[in-house]
């Protein structure tokens, strides 16, 4: 770092000239790199992108309208109504025309990589429905340092980036780890008892008035979060009207598109729909199963297989309520269940707790990182 602050100080002795982004990175519509099949398949190649969080949609077979991005000619996807951004340096197709493709002017006044660091600084969230660039983010101006402290910036940048896509990659071993573990161990005994869910949990059948709702105790699947990561607050509360209620230690699972994984163990009263699937265990069965047992059978990926095998529906497949309740379920001692709650708590920590483990290393690196970004894309603008 030392290093870079002797360099910026002998090559930017009276500050550096900003420009906006719209001066310096020219955009393209992406219309002809648009998909016309969302038959996605694993084993086709090129990636189907989205500028959005998920990024990568599939992969398709399509080989024409190809976009020839690649590590020496490398694009920015641009999601024009959100401003989420990507770096992409291989050729892909895109899902829609909601996004612009960023490239740079003059490479000899400024390299992608450096102004792609510069958009991650820019604080702005998008307040309304509309299309972003042109009007609003194109119009952000930002640092145009000379090249070599560009260049030294991203090196280090670089750094952080990798450190951080290195821990995600062992997380993500770890949970696929995880996943295995917890499959073999709720199928690995033989002569365990096994029932079929509803031979010991039901679908709640009370109700609980929307005047009782908050955006704390209201549950419906947008703010049911995917891969099992439980529930936010909710940004749309019922104002009247009856709803489906849920008490401590029901599970809450999201009844459209299965696929996400989007499950919550809940640990307080409140509200929800029929999208969200609540079940809870009867009371006959109190004796004989834990919740958090029970729990975590369902948020194995053996029960959300075999939820989206019986779904109905393509674009939006929506979980069978009866086939959900047929699933089965194995049902060992109470000490037993207790055991294995106790492995899996361990291991979730590791993977999913953001005080501790690997998203915790994961959380620090994060915030080193933008510490080091914010204060190396921080110059004194020339008079």
């Amino acid at each position: 770092m030392s290093r870079l602050i002797e360099l910026i100080t002998r090559l930017c002795p009276d500050g550096v000239e900003y420009r906006t982004l719209g001066e310096v990175i020219d955009y393209e519509q992406p219309t002809k790199y648009i998909v016309e099949s969302t038959n996605y398949n694993d084993d086709f190649t090129i990636p189907v992108l989205t500028a959005g969080n998920s990024f990568i949609l599939g992969y398709t077979n399509e080989t024409k309208g190809v976009y020839p991005a690649s590590k020496n000619c490398p694009v920015i996807i641009f999601d024009d109504f959100t401003t989420s951004f990507h770096w992409v340096d291989f050729i892909f197709k895109v899902k829609s025309s909601a996004m612009k493709l960023l490239t740079i002017k003059d490479e000899s006044q400024v390299t992608l990589r450096f102004l792609y660091f510069a958009m991650k600084g820019i604080l702005f969230e998008p307040s309304q429905h509309a299309r972003h660039w042109i009007q609003v983010y194109s119009n952000f101006r930002v640092p145009i340092p000379p090249l070599p402290v560009q260049q030294e910036i991203v090196r280090i940048l670089d750094k952080f980036t990798t450190l951080e896509e290195e821990l995600e990659e062992e997380l993500e071993a770890r949970k696929k780890q995880y996943e295995y573990y917890r499959d073999s161990l709720l199928t690995s005994s033989d002569d365990v008892a096994r029932k079929k869910l509803g031979e010991i949990a039901q679908y709640s059948t009370t109700r609980i008035k929307a005047q009782k709702i908050s955006s704390d105790n209201y549950v419906g699947v947008d703010n049911l979060l995917p891969d099992k990561r439980g529930k936010v607050s909710s940004s749309y509360v019922p104002s009247d009207g009856g709803l489906i209620e849920y008490q401590g230690g029901d599970i809450l699972i999201g009844n459209i598109r299965p696929y996400l994984k989007k499950i919550w163990l809940t640990t307080n009263k409140g509200g929800t729909n029929g999208d969200v699937l609540t079940i809870r265990i009867k009371d006959e069965a109190k004796n004989v199963l834990s919740p958090f047992y029970l729990y975590y059978v369902l948020a194995s990926d053996n029960f959300f297989n075999y939820d989206m095998q019986h779904s109905k529906g393509a674009k939006m497949p929506r979980g069978d309520k009866t086939s959900v309740m047929r699933y089965s379920i194995p049902v060992p001692s109470l000490e037993e269940q207790k055991r294995i709650v106790a492995i899996f708590d361990r291991f979730d920590a590791l993977v999913n707790d953001i005080t501790q483990g690997l998203p915790a290393e994961i959380a620090a690196r994060r915030k080193q990182y933008e510490y080091y970004r914010n204060k190396l894309l921080t110059f004194k603008e020339t008079a």
